[in-house]
C-alpha cells in the first residue's frame, strides 16, 4: 500500500469509547516490548505516529489510527510484562477480549512475536482467542535484523512448530531494515480491504 496519510483518531478502554465503525480494521497485538509500535510506524512511514517507549507495558489503551481514510490500524496494549501493576494487568484481558469479540469492523489481527523468543502461554492464549472469535491472524516475527539468516530460518521453524503453524505463514520483519514490510501490508490488504470491497 502507498501510504498518503496516517492519523491518530482516539484512545479507548471500552466499546462506548471506540470510534464509529466505518472503516475495516486490522489490530496489532503482542507481548510488551516486542516492537509493535515500531512495526506500525514503519508500515505508515512515520517515526512517531505511534509513541514508542523504552519502558515495556507503557501502552495501556486501545489506540485507533486511520491510513489513507481507507483502513483503520488498532494498537492493542502489550501483555506479559511483570512490572505493570497487577490492577492494570487484570483490566487488559477483558479490555482486549471485549474488542476482539465485539468489534464488527475488525477483519484481521497482526500477532507480533520476537523472532528470538519461542512463544509462551500468552501467545497460545491469544491465538486461541483469535480462533474462538473467528479473527484472521497475521503472524509477524519482529527484530529479524538481530539474527543471521541461518538463525532466522532456525527460529522461524521452531516458532512455527511451537504454535502449530506452517513456517511459511510467519512473516519475518525488521523495523531497522524494513524487511517484510511489503509482505505485512499485502497480508493486511488481503484480509481487510478485499473483504471490504466484496461487501460493498
Amino acid at each position: 500500500m502507498i501510504v498518503k496519510s496516517a492519523a491518530f483518531v482516539t484512545s479507548a478502554v471500552k466499546p462506548s469509547q471506540y470510534p464509529v465503525a466505518l472503516l475495516p480494521e486490522a489490530a496489532f497485538a503482542g507481548r510488551s516490548n516486542v516492537g509493535k509500535s515500531s512495526l506500525i510506524n514503519t508500515l505508515v512511514n512515520r517515526k512517531r505516529l505511534v509513541k514508542t517507549s523504552a519502558t515495556p507495558g507503557r501502552t495501556q489503551l486501545i489506540n485507533f489510527f486511520t491510513v489513507n481514510d481507507r483502513v483503520s490500524l488498532v494498537d492493542l496494549p502489550g501483555y506479559g510484562y511483570a512490572r505493570v501493576p497487577a490492577s492494570v494487568r487484570r483490566t487488559w484481558g477483558p479490555m482486549i477480549e471485549s474488542y476482539l469479540k465485539g468489534r464488527q469492523t475488525l477483519k484481521a489481527v497482526v500477532l507480533i512475536m520476537d523472532v528470538r523468543r519461542i512463544p509462551g502461554i500468552e501467545e497460545q492464549n491469544f491465538i486461541d482467542w483469535l480462533a474462538l472469535y473467528h479473527r484472521t491472524p497475521i503472524l509477524v516475527l519482529t527484530k529479524a535484523d538481530k539474527l543471521s539468516k541461518s538463525a532466522q530460518k532456525k527460529q522461524r521453524q521452531a516458532i512455527g512448530a511451537a504454535i502449530g503453524v506452517d513456517e511459511a505463514a510467519l512473516i519475518l520483519f525488521s523495523a531497522k531494515t524494513r524487511l517484510g514490510k511489503p509482505e505485512v501490508w499485502s497480508a493486511i490488504e488481503r484480509a481487510v480491504l478485499n473483504e471490504h470491497r466484496q461487501r460493498n
